[in-house]
């Protein structure tokens, strides 16, 4: 029996719980442990793990999962609010990119396919590590984080373009006529539409005959065939897998299972990335950077500012002001997986050499070890490079709050305006009881300012806008979010400065009911089954926040 495809996956577990513990210790990221482990351990340099193709395959789901992932925290409504980010930004960002990058390219002396590779490279970001390392900071629903994943859906969709160009270039495939593109094109479109009625129609008849069943082990494998089925249609005429995976996500997002199904795929998706990010780093041929570094680093700082001022350049062309722009632009400026997927397509067919595909291999690993350092201090960045507008950014926030709370006293500040949170604000101005809520998803925001509802922009994970709101004044707070790290970071802030003030947070899992109470909160409410149930009467009487003392415990 041959062993040796357990050998590699046992040399690269070995180096990957090594060096990930290592990278935790110093406070770094474990994408870039991972990378490391890949250049580490691959072909090029130990040389522990050769055969790279078997791993590559299972890598690849990584990605697949993780978009799914991000596709249950958006509905269709989220995206619709979205398409100015994907289509203006997004679009701007790619074409202007790629058609500089190209024109640079050939001033230096590449030829013009060469060049126009090179071009569709750079202009990819990479939507795993963004995706994830903003989800993990509690940023995917701020300002730049949600024109970061705009653009990144646009450059997902471009990747099927940029392959039919370099397919055509090496000649590995029939030459990309007009009939061509228009029919990957159309196939693309009948497959979203596919996806979508079956999302609409099928999807959650599908999930609650399964959830009758209570089995762990059907729902997981249902979720897998959802997954995968979705991905292998998109992949199937031309599309990337991750694009249909992140529309499979899409469409549960719209059902009451979405939660549960995240909890489900969150094991597979953790590990399959990091194997992607592995494989990113064994590609690397270190054996000739001693001779093409000064060219390397020409490029990988070239890469990093050309996108930076780029995509910072577009977002204060949209109206944001320069603090989200900056902060937008820091976060992209890096090379992505699909970038790496181009590139290597066209080493494949020839239209790059060994040597120029090597270097922008290179500088595209480097951007990405990088990345995960620039996007987590993506804010303090910011402020040192453009410190009045930072400083003009956060007091804006601040001073629209304080405007909005200034005649507020005893009153409830809700944080977090979703679905929960709306309800949550209408219950309490039914029984009279003053409150203000705080959100940082600016359409949410809008829309409820137009309907005159007691709501602000702002990051309630900040003690800060907190205070703005009135905390010191108010007579409970209400945390009707239900992303953990943020609960937590909220309660553990408050509760340093107000001891006594009444906390009521809502969660979807039991199993962080004891986390939740050990932070401080002072109710805690299990909405494990979807429902809008946050708020009742008795829980108001119980901390003093209703007067109607014979009025009735009815749920809300």
């Amino acid at each position: 029996m041959d062993f040796s495809f357990l050998n590699d996956t046992l040399v690269i577990l070995v180096a990957t719980v090594a060096v990930v513990v290592l990278f935790l210790r110093m406070g770094l990221s474990p994408i870039l442990g991972y990378l490391v482990v890949g250049v580490w351990v691959g072909p090029y340099a130990l040389g522990w793990v050769y055969d790279i193709e078997h791993i590559k395959t299972f890598a690849e789901f990584g990605v697949v999962f993780l978009l799914f992932t991000i596709g249950l925290e958006f509905s269709t409504s989220v995206l619709m609010r979205m398409k100015a980010s994907v289509l203006g930004l997004g679009s701007a960002q790619v074409l202007l990119t790629a058609a500089l990058t190209t024109a640079v390219a050939i001033a230096i002396g590449l030829r013009l396919e060469s060049a126009l590779v090179v071009g569709g490279v750079v202009a990819m970001s990479s939507t795993a590590l963004v995706t994830k390392q903003l989800a993990d900071q509690v940023e995917l629903h701020t300002r730049h984080g949600r024109n970061s994943v705009g653009i990144l859906l646009f450059q997902d969709l471009m990747v099927v373009p940029f392959l039919i160009l370099v397919a055509s270039l090496s000649g590995a495939a029939k030459q990309a006529s007009t009939i061509t593109v228009v029919t990957a094109l159309l196939e693309g479109v009948l497959a979203l539409l596919v996806i979508f009625a079956f999302g609409r129609w099928v999807l959650k008849p599908l999930f609650r005959e399964v959830a009758r069943f209570h089995s762990a082990e059907l729902f997981t494998l249902t979720v897998l065939l959802v997954v995968l089925c979705s991905s292998w249609l998109t992949g199937f005429i031309g599309l990337t897998f991750a694009l249909g995976a992140f529309l499979a996500g899409v469409m549960l997002s719209e059902t009451e299972f979405r939660h549960q199904v995240e909890s489900e795929i969150r094991p597979f998706r953790d590990v399959l990335l990091g194997l992607f990010f592995i494989t990113v780093g064994m590609m690397l041929d270190v054996t000739v950077l001693p001779d093409t570094w000064p060219l390397v680093l020409a490029l990988f700082v070239a890469l990093i500012l050309l996108k930076l001022l780029l995509i910072a350049g577009f977002c204060r062309m949209g109206g944001w002001n320069g603090a989200v722009s900056m902060r937008t632009g820091l976060i992209l400026a890096h090379g992505g997986e699909f970038g790496f997927a181009i590139l290597i397509l066209a080493m494949d067919g020839e239209v790059l050499r060994p040597d120029e595909g090597q270097i922008i291999l290179a500088a595209m690993l480097f951007s990405m070890a990088l990345a995960p350092i620039i996007i987590r201090h993506n804010g303090i960045i910011t402020s040192t490079l453009l410190p009045r507008s930072a400083e003009r950014s956060r007091q804006e926030i601040r001073n629209q709050i304080m405007d909005r709370s200034r005649s507020l006293n005893q009153h409830v500040i809700v944080c977090g305006f979703g679905r929960v949170g709306q309800h949550s604000v209408d219950f309490l101005s039914e029984h009279h009881i003053p409150c203000m809520a705080i959100d940082l998803d600016s359409e949410l925001v809008q829309k409820g300012m137009a309907e005159k509802q007691p709501v602000s922009y702002g990051d309630a994970g900040s003690l800060e806008l907190l205070h703005a709101c009135g905390l010191g004044r108010a007579s409970a707070l209400v945390v009707s979010m239900i992303d953990f790290n943020t609960a937590i970071k909220i309660i553990s802030h408050v509760r340093a400065v107000y001891p006594d003030l009444p906390i009521i947070v809502r969660t979807r899992k039991e199993i962080h009911l004891y986390q939740l109470y050990q932070s401080g909160a002072t109710e805690v409410v299990a909405d494990t089954f979807g429902s809008d149930q946050m708020l009742t009467l008795e829980m108001l009487r119980r901390y003093r926040l209703s007067q109607s003392a014979g009025e009735q415990g009815v749920c809300f």
